[in-house]
């Protein structure tokens, strides 16, 4: 089958199974449920795991052969040999927020072809948001009002508005980084903080303008909200300007900058 309609394919089946693992997550989040530290310090919950499996399965009967890079797998020591095509899973993005019970958690699901991300799922369970799109077809949220099309919007006369990580913000480098686009002449309107991988989504909507992350993130953390960031007409770029590509070493992302329409 041409590349092409399996990414057609995939991505109508794509949104129920990120769903399904957000059901998982939602039983757990209304438990009491417990939290313990990964060999990196990051918190991990059993809300992690119950989607990582359910996710695993359903990759396997949707694509089955197609190598999947998933968090909690990898935290385990099962990584696969990758080639030009694989999948990249963080079944919960945000557990800090997961665990601080503000609702900035998503489940996220990435192809990644040739070192770029091609197609992407995005499902924030708690504000029953669903983001999804394929590079080159166009981008969609999908929630209770029905599917709709998104797109990046053109950065307003009054000045942009950016995003700040919530959780792992660097007040010091966000400064410098502010303080450069004025020096650019880049009005800033507003700076806003949003928890895990919403915050590409977000630019994808059209609410909001650019995102620069100034610390450490993995190739699963962001790797479905940059799918359908591209496939409403955004990028994500090194600090050099280069697209950020994916497959590197350890998986682990420089600095980068997330944009919607320049």
């Amino acid at each position: 089958m041409p590349a092409a309609a399996e990414h057609r394919r995939w991505i109508e089946h794509l949104p129920e199974l990120a769903r399904a693992a957000g059901r998982a997550i939602m039983a757990i989040y209304a438990s009491d449920f417990a939290v313990r530290d990964k060999a990196d310090a990051s918190p991990v919950t059993a809300a992690d795991d119950a989607a990582e499996r359910v996710i695993l399965e359903g990759l396997e009967v949707l694509a089955p052969g197609v190598p999947v890079v998933a968090e909690e797998s990898v935290a385990a020591g099962r990584v696969p040999a990758i080639g030009e095509r694989f999948w990249l899973v963080d079944p919960l993005d945000g557990t800090r927020e997961f665990v601080g019970r503000n609702g900035e958690f998503t489940v996220n699901i990435a192809l990644v072809e040739r070192g770029l991300p091609v197609l992407g799922v995005v499902l924030a369970p708690a504000i029953e948001r669903l983001w999804a799109g394929v590079v080159g077809e166009g981008a969609f949220e999908d929630g209770p009002g029905g599917r709709r099309a998104i797109a990046v919007r053109a950065p307003p006369a009054g000045g942009i508005t950016v995003l700040a990580s919530r959780s792992h913000g660097d007040e010091v480098a966000l400064d410098a980084w502010l303080a450069g686009q004025r020096a650019a002449g880049q009005a800033i309107a507003a700076l806003r903080t949003a928890g895990s991988s919403l915050k590409l989504c977000l630019l994808a909507s059209g609410e909001a303008d650019a995102y620069p992350r100034l610390g450490r993130t993995m190739e699963w953390d962001i790797a479905a909200g940059h799918a359908v960031l591209a496939a409403a007409g955004g990028s994500v770029r090194t600090m050099d300007g280069a697209l950020l590509s994916y497959g590197k070493p350890g998986f682990e992302n420089p600095h980068f900058v997330a944009w919607g329409r320049r």
